[in-house]
């Protein structure tokens, strides 16, 4: 039917919690914390659309992204300007490849990543 939400892992709590509320924009739809797992839980939406849990776990391995490796490559976010998403994000100190052009639909998309490497992709709706 559709993808209901994306779980990623990180390696530090605060920092990647305030990478997607306050850096991408994501909305708080909830946060627990779970004493018996020692983690935080954190539901991230774009506007009220459920799509990322954030989890915190003590002592997570590393994501091996260089070389690419098997499993999720990445994730992408939808955008309506390529440009403009880029400038906010390089004036919030992300580092963003190039805009490039898609060669099958001609649209535009660029990539930067997360706190933990986590590639992540914006293309132009």
């Amino acid at each position: 039917m559709k993808i209901h939400h994306i779980a990623i892992i990180c390696s530090d709590y605060p920092v990647s919690r305030k990478f997607y509320t306050e850096i991408l924009g994501l909305k708080i739809l909830r946060e627990v914390y779970r004493a018996e797992r020692d983690s935080y839980k954190l539901d991230l939406g774009i506007g009220d659309h459920y799509v990322i849990e954030l989890f915190s776990f003590p002592n997570p391995p590393a994501r091996p992204s260089r070389p690419e490796s098997c499993g999720l490559r990445h994730l992408a976010f939808s955008v309506e300007n390529v440009e403009e998403k880029r400038n906010e994000l390089t004036r919030k100190r992300l580092i963003c490849e190039d805009i490039r052009i898609d060669e099958f639909t001609d649209r535009k998309f660029f990539f930067t990543q997360d706190p933990d490497a986590l590639p992540l992709e914006f293309y132009e709706a």
